[in-house]
């Protein structure tokens, strides 16, 4: 999900209609239903990647990466939350690239105003709200560029894609006191971040 301004917000992406169904159909073999799911998760799974690695033609890399993997794993996927198994994918194959430059990521994150921005509908969107919202998510941002990788791996996985600990660290291929002390750290430094900005998330 992306706000007005193009820039992945921390929605949920919701399961598609009769999403079992659509699962099973791919993983016999059925291509649209299989494109069907990738069109539906594009955003999610983009998001996380940009977040992960803080790079628009990285992240785009690394979900095409994604799909690849998951067009050829489906077969073997035994059920649970799709949309975890997809972004465990996703997930992975962002690491693999940070992993064959083996540094940090030389460059910030993206701009939330940077992209084709969806003009609001005036009728239907409070201008001044949007503009404190899309300030918020700047800020945040900036914030969490600003973390170690570790870190910003784990808060973004826990606390944008509302995963659990257990999954985080199975993601990461970490132990679990470790996600769960990288968690601590990286919420707290947060808040030092933000500290000035704390009108923005008091509204």
């Amino acid at each position: 999900m992306a706000d007005a301004h193009g820039h992945p917000t921390g929605n949920r992406t919701p399961p598609i209609a009769d999403e079992a169904a659509v699962v099973q159909r791919a993983a016999s073999g059925d291509r649209t239903a299989f494109a069907q799911l990738m069109e539906h998760y594009q955003s999610a799974c983009y998001g996380l990647a940009w977040r992960l690695l803080g790079d628009a033609d990285q992240a785009a890399d690394a979900t095409q990466d994604a799909f690849i993997h998951a067009y050829r794993a489906i077969g073997s996927y035994r059920g649970g939350v799709f949309r975890s198994w997809l972004l465990r994918i996703t997930a992975n194959a962002s690491y693999d690239i940070l992993r064959r430059q083996q540094r940090r990521p030389a460059s910030p994150l993206p701009d939330p105003d940077e992209g084709a921005a969806e003009l609001p509908d005036p009728l239907a969107v409070d201008p001044d709200a949007e503009a404190g919202r899309a300030e918020m998510y700047r800020q945040l941002e900036r914030a969490l560029a600003q973390l170690p990788e570790d870190q910003r791996a784990a808060i973004v996985l826990c606390d944008v894609y509302g995963m659990d600990y257990n999954e985080v660290a199975s993601m990461t291929g970490s132990a679990l006191g470790t996600v769960k002390s990288r968690i601590h750290r990286g919420r707290m430094r947060l808040r030092e971040l933000l500290s000035e900005h704390r009108e923005l998330f008091n509204r």
